[in-house]
């Protein structure tokens, strides 16, 4: 059964991720819940847990408003899930802020920052004396 689960567990973390993504796009009113993007889901073998990775584009100072909207949502959300996904078991949802997007961001700017001022290099970006 083991072997089993390996491919089936990738699948029901997927199903799970679009699910939920529809869900609280069309579904969840509760306003500290605006504009979210559900990044990943890691399921556990026994499927009873999932963590939810969402993100968000909005003020970083909403995080915890949203994370607290969403675990609100939850029972509603897993009750859904469990109309719409045919699963013996529906897992508890916990909802984690995934900053993968935020540091990508961050990280563009900083190597955009280094390339605009690099030494040697005009506003084509062709080095000079090359």
């Amino acid at each position: 059964m083991k072997g089993g689960n390996r491919t089936r567990l990738p699948r029901v973390a997927e199903g799970i991720r679009e699910e939920l993504a529809e869900l609280i796009a069309r579904q969840v009113k509760d306003p500290r819940v605006g504009f979210v993007t559900i990044t990943a889901v890691d399921v556990s073998p026994d499927f009873a847990h999932a963590k939810v990775y969402v993100s968000t584009l909005a003020d970083p100072a909403t995080i915890p408003e949203l994370l607290e909207g969403l675990q609100h949502a939850a029972g509603f959300l897993r009750r859904e899930l469990g109309r719409r996904l045919h699963i013996h078991t529906i897992p508890q949802l916990t909802f984690v802020y995934d900053e993968s997007i935020e540091r990508g961001l961050r990280l563009a700017h900083l190597i955009d920052e280094a390339v605009g001022k690099e030494p040697g290099k005009d506003g084509e970006g062709e080095d000079r004396g090359a």
